[in-house]
């Protein structure tokens, strides 16, 4: 872009923003991929966002870009936050359920990008690693006067400067080569020591009570009796009562009718006397994490000001941190796999009702495609597939397989299928639909993952 559409850009993202992007043409810019926190402040009055935290990172997986990734929360949670948000720190975002979207974007003097990216779901946040999780919280208003980026060019310049001269004088004590940010001597990045995810609180499990066992002479109790000058009719006569408790059924994918459309939910909050009315975010169509539970999407009641809104205290961790944080955070490459036709109940669909899809969503329901697919691409943990259509399809374009494009992401351990080669799934073996794209020249992007225990 060129400076006069690239201004034009940055003002209709601050103005999606300031909508609670409710008037958005076109689609949403998100940030995902892998990022090294290189410094951190506190956000005050002279920043756009007043309160929280902002992280300057370098993306791992390309050195031309960096982003500031901004944390807004209450006064409370700034100290858990000073102890949590420390440099050398990797953020991992995923696009399974992670909505960091772009709000500014630069091209600095050197050629390269810096984007300013602020989560959409306000939820809790801790380290594999940490002592305790603090909550993020839509901000009240926004001062604009302060301008983008929250990390100026002279005090960037200056944190940069500060690395590089750490990265000299470490190269120099151990004798080896400087490490360049953004490259590795692999291709695939290695795996962080410490990482900031985003959790979800669980939710309790009811303990099951099997039913009681019959002793051998011991007699059944005694149907109850219905009342005086009652009589029961042919069709109830011919009835079985319902049962006391209903056995566990196999459950197999189902298709019932037409979907309904995807609720969403807005995001609002209170503005103080003489400030532009600046409510908080929320995306139009935000997609629910699979899990044990789901963070709401982040709202602020109209409390008063004088109100405090809490946050979660610091609180102690067993000496395996890492796996109780990554035990509750969604997707990761790894998830729950089923033998065929025992996955949960949900709704089956073909690739004719793909489109159907993309224009009501998902609506809070587990969704399974079935078909015959073709793989175009394959590597270690994703391949792309096409639908297989016949030859009358192609001529007379029935089907839309041509402008159907599956994308199926294998949990780890699994092998992708190769290039070339047929795919047949059924109400048996179907994939998981996670997300259907639409774009603009009538393309559909289909995501889906493999939930079928190999034969």
């Amino acid at each position: 872009m060129g400076a006069a559409e690239l201004a034009r850009t940055n003002a209709e993202l601050t103005r999606n923003y300031i909508r609670n992007y409710q008037q958005v043409r076109g689609h949403v810019p998100y940030v995902v991929g892998r990022y090294t926190i290189v410094a951190t402040r506190e956000l005050g009055a002279g920043d756009v966002f007043t309160s929280g935290m902002v992280a300057l990172t370098n993306a791992i997986d390309n050195g031309e870009l960096l982003m500031e990734h901004l944390y807004p929360a209450n006064p409370e949670a700034l100290p858990l936050m000073k102890r949590t948000l420390t440099v050398g720190l990797e953020i991992k975002l995923e696009r399974t359920h992670d909505i960091s979207a772009v709000i500014h974007a630069e091209r600095l003097a050197d050629g390269r990008i810096m984007v300013t990216a602020v989560p959409l779901l306000y939820g809790s946040y801790t380290v594999t690693r940490g002592l305790g999780t603090f909550r993020l919280q839509p901000p009240l208003f926004l001062n604009l006067a302060a301008g983008w980026p929250l990390f100026k060019s002279q005090e960037r310049t200056a944190i940069e400067q500060r690395l590089a001269d750490n990265r000299q004088k470490a190269a120099a004590t151990q004798g080896g080569p400087v490490p360049i940010p953004g490259l590795t001597s692999s291709a695939t990045p290695p795996p962080a020591e410490n990482e900031l995810v985003r959790v979800e609180q669980a939710k309790p499990v009811q303990a099951f009570s099997p039913p009681p066992v019959l002793a051998k002479n011991q007699k059944l109790a005694k149907a109850t009796p219905l009342p005086k000058g009652k009589k029961l009719s042919k069709k109830q006569k011919l009835e079985s009562p319902p049962p006391a408790s209903t056995p566990a059924q196999p459950v197999i994918a189902q298709k019932p009718g037409a979907p309904s459309p995807t609720p969403f939910a807005v995001a609002s909050a209170r503005t103080p006397p003489n400030v532009p009315n600046i409510p908080a975010v929320t995306p139009a169509s935000a997609p629910k994490a699979s899990g044990a539970g789901t963070e709401p999407v982040a709202q602020a009641s109209p409390l008063p000001i004088t109100t405090p809104v809490p946050v979660l205290p610091a609180q102690p961790v067993p000496a395996d941190a890492s796996n109780v944080a990554l035990a509750s955070n969604a997707g990761g490459g790894s998830w729950k796999t089923f033998p065929p036709g025992k996955m949960p109940l949900g709704r089956l669909v073909g690739t004719g009702d793909l489109r159907d899809v993309a224009e009501h969503g998902l609506a809070g329901e587990r969704v399974y495609l079935k078909g015959q697919f073709v793989v175009n691409f394959s590597e270690a943990n994703k391949a792309v597939l096409r639908p297989r259509t016949k030859l009358t399809d192609k001529v007379l374009h029935l089907g839309g397989g041509s402008s159907t494009r599956i994308i199926v992401e294998f949990p780890s351990g699994y092998a992708p299928p190769p290039q070339g080669a047929v795919v047949s799934r059924d109400e048996m073996r179907p994939y998981e639909i996670t997300e259907v794209r639409k774009q603009e020249d009538g393309q559909l992007n289909v995501f889906v993952r493999e939930i079928m225990q190999p034969n």
